[in-house]
Parts: C-alpha cells; sequence; structure tokens
C-alpha cells in the first residue's frame, strides 16, 4: 500500500455537512447579528478560504472560536439528519484493508464524529479520532499524530475537503488528496496545489493501494 496511514476529514470530506451548516451557521448570525447566506450565494463561498469566508460574512477572528463552537452543540442535534458522501463508506472499507492506520481529524468533536460513525455502523474502521478546536490547528496535530503511532510521514496521506487542509498537510509535510465534493470548490482547492485533487472518493482507491 502507498500510504498505510490514512487520515481523513470529517466534515465534507465524510459526512455531507454542508447545507447544515449553512443553515445553522444562519441561525447563530440571525442571534449575533451578522450576514446570513441565502442558497444562490454558497456556491461563489465555496471558492473561499476561511480568512476571505469571515471578512465576507463580517465575523471576526476574536468570535470565531465561539461561534463554532455553538455551532457543534447545535449539529449534534442535527447529527441524525447527515448522511454520508456517497460512495465514501464502501471506498473507506476497501481501503482500510490494507491500512495499518486509519484515522479522523476533525475541527468538529469527537462526540459528534462518533455519533455520526455509530449511526452508519463504521465506528469500527477507524484506529484514532482527533479534534482540534482551532481551525488552523491541524499541521500539529499530523505532527502529533505521527509521533504518537511512530509513522514515517512519508506514509501518510491526509484527505480533506478545503484550501486550509491542504495548507495544514504542506506545513506538516506529508500528502493530501484534495476532495472537491466538499467546502472549498475544485477550482479553488488546485490553486493551492494538493498532491492529489479528487473528484469522487473511489479515486482514492488508486492512490492509496
Amino acid at each position: 500500500m502507498k500510504y498505510p496511514a490514512l487520515i481523513f476529514d470529517f466534515d465534507g470530506t465524510i459526512a455531507d455537512t454542508l447545507s447544515e451548516a449553512a443553515d445553522i451557521y444562519n441561525i447563530l448570525a440571525k442571534e449575533h447579528g451578522y450576514k446570513q447566506v441565502q442558497a444562490q450565494e454558497i456556491p461563489a463561498l465555496r471558492h473561499c478560504s476561511v480568512k476571505k469566508l469571515t471578512k465576507e460574512l463580517g465575523v471576526s477572528k476574536l468570535r470565531l472560536p465561539f461561534l463554532l463552537n455553538k455551532g457543534r452543540k447545535l449539529l449534534k442535534k442535527r447529527i441524525h439528519k447527515l448522511s454520508p458522501i456517497e460512495g465514501m463508506i464502501e471506498t473507506m472499507q476497501e481501503l482500510r484493508k490494507n491500512a495499518n492506520n486509519f484515522g479522523i481529524l476533525t475541527s468538529n468533536s469527537t462526540e459528534n464524529v462518533e455519533l455520526f460513525l455509530d449511526n452508519n455502523g463504521i465506528r469500527d474502521l477507524f484506529t484514532f479520532i482527533s479534534s482540534t478546536s482551532k481551525l488552523g490547528g491541524k499541521s500539529k496535530h499530523i505532527n502529533s499524530i505521527s509521533r504518537t503511532f511512530s509513522i514515517n510521514k512519508r506514509d501518510m496521506l491526509y484527505i480533506g475537503d478545503e484550501i486550509r487542509d491542504i495548507k495544514a498537510s504542506q506545513k506538516a509535510g506529508i500528502a493530501i488528496a484534495a476532495a472537491s465534493w466538499g467546502f472549498n470548490s475544485k477550482e479553488s482547492l488546485e490553486i493551492a496545489r494538493p498532491t492529489y485533487l479528487i473528484e469522487k472518493p473511489s479515486e482514492l482507491l488508486k492512490i492509496a493501494l
């Protein structure tokens, strides 16, 4: 196996959370006086980095952790509504047969991820679930995972759907497969120069095996 250590993002990569995330954001925006997002605006916003997105919406950097925490709590009540990305479960099951390490690194809460995995009968696929409350903290966690499990970084592949996932993987020195079906658009991901750019989960089989 080319990448025996596979690490997945959760929101937008494994779970289809885009519409729920937009709904939750609008609830918080109404409550705290931020600009709400209309459905027709979402395609354009998918081109934005987190920094540009927060600027567009008028959300200050200092308030972001507070809003993210509230958003995670609201999402917990909606976990039962979430569906896996089409073809992702089958792809992960096939990849797991040969992977030594199989984990999740997410900005969502571990509790939310566990609930989703249990609801879909796939918790046993994963050897670890790691969560970071900071949107820009994934590179440190990737380094920590490498040290904790004694994984050579050449053996690691991160699978994520955002520009920040690409930047975190590049900073940590591991390969990244950018999933164009999630939050950020294919065009914006391509500009960030990921190791791989994929349009459907099954493409991971050719990359990792």
